[in-house]
């Protein structure tokens, strides 16, 4: 399954900050339909992420009823990308 959205870059601050991007709710549902599947330890998703140039692996986090998608550092800086800015992400999400 591969999805595309957009979404502003927000920070989650814990005991080290997070940076993410949240999946729509439409994408989220359907995410959440083969989830099961291929989930890992803690409803974790496993997928293959694309933020312009950059591609990176990372597992979706689930959040609130649906899924967010965590920005390393590395991927951001490559994109020059902030907190709050908007950008399109696609994940490839493998269906096992």
């Amino acid at each position: 399954m591969i999805v595309e959205f957009a979404g502003p870059v927000w920070e989650w601050r814990g005991p080290a900050p997070y940076h993410f991007v949240s999946v729509p709710p439409d994408e989220a549902d359907d995410i959440a339909a083969i989830a099961g599947d291929i989930t890992y330890g803690w409803g974790m998703v496993p997928v293959r992420g694309v933020l312009g140039d950059t591609a990176f692996t990372t597992a979706l986090w689930p959040k609130d009823g649906g899924y967010v998608v965590p920005l390393k550092d590395k991927v951001r800086a490559a994109e020059g990308v902030e907190l709050g800015m908007v950008v399109t992400v696609r994940l490839a999400i493998a269906e096992d």
